[in-house]
Formats: structure tokens, sequence, C-alpha cells
């Protein structure tokens, strides 16, 4: 069987190497993992999660008075918080989601990206996809990088044209590079194609799956005191039990089938992707 998120990590570690631009990554410190998404069905193909940010600054919920706008009620007072990934000695900062067998089947014609790959074939559209979610890493601060506007100032919106446009030189930037065709040559294969060749398609998971890390709300104690002027009824934060701290003991290998997927029993000692 092919260990398609082993394969998209030495891809990207490879692309790292070879694109400046992307230069200042720790592979070490990025993980890829499988997450289930259909080939039939719409969403994302992949996804950068950072799992680095700090704790937010505290806060809280609160109701007002529709008529008098007086403050009623409100929560306990939280903060949201990143869960801890850590694989052997490294410390996980960013984690990278592929949807399979979605992204395997992935059709250059059926997206914006086209318009800048003419007459490609539909594999380019996958490397643009693993380049796309390389470049969401911050050089600078820990997140999601933020894009400027002509003006210089900061955009809400993490995507725009000059996103793209950047991912596409560095496509071809990393093809001029002239790799090691084996580097990449899997993604030529469709899903079905895949399952035909290597007998199977599998993947790092996590051992919850579907669920993986991600940020959680924490309720603070001791709880800070009401703010002046603003005593009302204090509702308790029902916050659901998560979990908060993870290793490669929470990685399972999973196997991609078209409609589902399975766990594998793991056997042996087990490299996480």
């Amino acid at each position: 069987m092919i260990n398609y998120t082993e394969r998209i990590s030495l891809l990207m570690e490879d692309i790292v190497a070879r694109v400046p631009t992307l230069s200042f990554i720790d592979m070490s410190r990025v993980l890829v993992f499988a997450r289930a998404g259909r080939s039939d069905a719409e969403g994302a193909y992949a996804t950068c999660h950072c799992v680095c940010l700090p704790p937010s600054e505290p806060g809280y919920y609160f109701w007002r008075d529709r008529t008098s706008g007086k403050l009623t009620r409100r929560s306990e007072w939280f903060v949201t918080k990143s869960p801890t990934v850590r694989v052997g000695t490294s410390q996980i900062d960013y984690l990278v989601s592929f949807a399979l067998p979605r992204f395997c089947d992935q059709q250059l014609a059926r997206s914006r990206k086209h318009v800048h790959y003419d007459g490609e074939p539909n594999w380019i559209g996958k490397l643009d996809t693993i380049i796309h979610e390389l470049y969401h890493i911050d050089p600078e601060h820990p997140g999601i990088r933020r894009m400027e506007r002509a003006d210089g100032t900061y955009s809400a919106n993490c995507h725009g044209q000059r996103f793209f446009e950047d991912v596409v030189a560095m496509v071809k930037q990393y093809l001029q590079s002239k790799p090691d065709p084996a580097t990449y040559d899997f993604l030529q294969y469709s899903f079905a194609e895949m399952t035909e060749q290597f007998g199977g398609v599998v993947g790092t998971a996590f051992r919850g799956f579907p669920s993986y890390p991600q940020r959680y709300t924490e309720v603070l104690d001791p709880q800070p005191d009401a703010p002046a002027g603003q005593a009302c009824r204090v509702e308790p934060l029902k916050v659901p039990k998560v979990a908060t701290g993870f290793t490669e003991d929470d990685l399972v290998m999973r196997q991609f089938l078209p409609q589902t997927s399975r766990q594998l029993i793991r056997r042996g000692k087990f490299c996480a992707a």
C-alpha cells in the first residue's frame, strides 16, 4: 500500500529545500495527516491548522436587555488555548490535513486554478494545493500568514489574487529546479489508479478519527472580579471535555476507501508521516 501522507510529507521537504520563499519552514515541526473527504462531495482538498498560537486574552459571553441595554447576565471568564502536539522529540507547530480520496481526484478544470495552468495535467493542481498550504505558514509570527493590501495594510482575508499568483510562481519555480520526478510522481494517479497499482491507500490519522487537535476553551480559575458597574448573574460555562495534549501514541494508520476508511492494526515500529 502507498502511505499517502508520508509521500506528501517527503514532497514538502523537497519543496521547502528548493523554493526560497518557503525555506524558513522546519518540516520537523509540521505534521501531515489525513481526513475523510469523498470525491463526490464538496469541500476543501487540504487545510493548514496552526497549533502554536498563544492563549487568547480572557473574555466572557454576555447578554443585554434589548430595551435598556443593561447587562443582565454573563458567562464565566475563559480563554482559548492551542493543544500541544509532540511527535518524538519534536514540538509540532502546524498540522496540514488532506481530504482523502477527494484530494487524489482533484480536477484542474473544475477549479479556479485552471486559468494559471492552461493545458497542464491534473496533478499540477495537486502540487499547487500542497504549496498553497505551506504558504499559509507565517514566517514571522505563530499563526496563518496574513496578506498585505496594495496600501501596505493587512487584509482580514488570508486569500486573495496575490496569494494565488504567488503560489503559481512557486509551483513553476519548484518544477524549474528539476526535482527528481520520483518525489512527486504519485500525484499523477487518481485514487482508483493508486488503489489498483499499490493495493490500497493509507495515511496517518489521529486515533479519535475524524477528530483532530483543535483550539479549546478553558474556564479561568480563579475567576477575575467582575468589571466595574457590570455586576450581574454569572452563568456557568459548559465546556466540552477534549484532549489537550497529543503525542505519536495518538497517531494511527488508516486505509482510505472510496466511501469510508478503516484503522489498520498497528504492527512494529510506527513512524508518523
